[in-house]
């Protein structure tokens, strides 16, 4: 499509693509959606992106990046059936981390039917040059129906600019407030009493109390944390995540379908689990498997929220960690396993997301998987000194004829736990 064109899309689930060529010097692009009334958000809320990965509706949704094949693409999920009435327009767009979009090469935006798979849009948008933020396009009602436009316009001012010029608080980093001057006056001159003092007047009765107002609405935080080959581990306390829970999010998708893949209705089920030692020496796991959902105000002081079967919904799996008990760690060893669906992490795409309560989130994509693994070692949190420190494995292990999962990270980690089999 070229700039400014614009086509008929049905009213239905679209997957929404943004793309562009990696390579040395090629900064980290994220995807992001708006959805308008009137021209502008209605709230914070109505802003899709990595630290608000779904709409409250649930008719938009940041599902993640995929790095494969020399190329890297970052997915929204728009179900313009769900989408409230009141919304008349939903802006896609991208942000450069570390560069701007002259940077990247072969940016594009592909709009395709989310169960078919059939193309409905596509935009290459060309010609970026100092450009930190850009709308690639946006979905729109006429008629009753929804079109698609190719916009191609770009911001200087980043996802800060983006965001804010359609109405959304950003939480922006405090600033120390200028010293104030002091100024010396001379004391005033004593008062002199007056000859005879008029009666003083009664005193009105005081003004009710004011109602307490509502608590003002917090701003979008938009910082974030990417760990990468090259800058792989994070420092919790830096980040300012020392206290509350801190959820580990697994989100995953299947970007193609192959013999064999899948059972029911070809999906794939993965658990997410965990390997913890405590810092007085007791080790276990917490997983599906076995019921072992842990605990998240007693010992391992983790919990698992649930299994999740096919990683289609926005949550995904979720582990969460108390903070609070963060001296009570020693290390924790994040890990997924295939339970059932398939037999190794070919062609997956899935994002690992930390989010601490009080500090900025850390995430990372899984890299595309080279051998016939069944099991995956996420993140590696160690007690550093009363720190925690996040360290990025995702490390794909293939175990040995007759070893579980588990048992392969266990060896790999040096655990050194017993394993019985077990089910869910």
């Amino acid at each position: 499509m070229p700039k400014g064109s614009n086509t008929a899309v049905p009213t239905t689930a679209l997957r929404v693509e943004l793309g562009w060529r990696s390579g040395p010097g090629v900064p980290d692009a994220d995807a992001s959606a708006l959805l308008l009334a009137a021209g502008k958000v209605r709230s914070d809320g109505d802003f899709v992106f990595y630290n608000q990965p779904a709409h409250p509706s649930g008719a938009v949704r940041h599902e993640g990046k995929r790095t494969a094949g020399g190329r890297v693409t970052d997915t929204l999920l728009a179900d313009l059936a769900r989408v409230e009435g009141a919304v008349e327009r939903i802006v896609l767009a991208a942000s450069a981390d570390g560069g701007t979009f002259g940077q990247v090469p072969d940016l594009y935006i592909e709009v395709t039917d989310a169960v078919s798979g059939q193309v409905v849009a596509r935009f290459d948008s060309p010609g970026a040059t100092v450009e930190t933020a850009f709308v690639l396009g946006e979905f729109y009602r006429r008629q009753g129906n929804w079109k698609f436009r190719a916009v191609g316009q770009g911001y200087s001012s980043g996802l800060e600019g983006l965001a804010t010029d359609f109405g959304i608080s950003v939480d922006e980093p405090q600033r120390a407030a200028p010293p104030t001057p002091t100024t010396v006056t001379a004391p005033p001159p004593p008062a002199t009493a007056p000859a005879s003092t008029p009666p003083r007047p009664a005193a009105a009765p005081a003004p009710p109390p004011a109602a307490p107002s509502a608590p003002a609405a917090q701003p979008v935080r938009l910082s974030k944390v990417t760990l990468t080959k090259a800058a792989p581990s994070v420092s919790l306390a830096k980040q300012g995540g020392t206290s509350g829970a801190m959820r580990v999010n697994l989100n995953w998708q299947m970007r193609k379908q192959f013999p064999g893949w899948g059972s029911r209705r070809g999906d794939l089920d993965l658990d997410l689990c965990a390997l913890y030692e405590l810092a007085d020496g007791r080790k276990g796991v917490v997983q599906a498997l076995g019921n072992a959902f842990g605990s998240l105000h007693r010992p391992p002081y983790i919990h698992l929220d649930g299994d999740d079967r096919t990683g289609a919904v926005a949550s995904g799996e979720n582990l969460t960690v108390n903070l609070d008990h963060k001296q009570d760690f020693r290390r924790i060893l994040v890990f997924v396993t295939i339970y059932e669906g398939a037999r190794s992490f070919a062609d997956l795409h899935a994002t690992v997301t930390l989010q601490p309560q009080h500090g900025a989130p850390i995430e990372f994509s899984l890299d595309e998987c080279t051998v016939a693994s069944p099991v995956c070692a996420l993140a590696l949190i160690t007690n550093t000194g009363g720190d925690l420190l996040v360290q990025r494995e995702a490390r794909y292990l293939v175990p040995e004829r007759g070893s579980s999962p588990q048992r392969t990270v266990d060896r790999a980690y040096g655990w050194g736990m017993n394993w019985t089999p077990g089910r869910k």
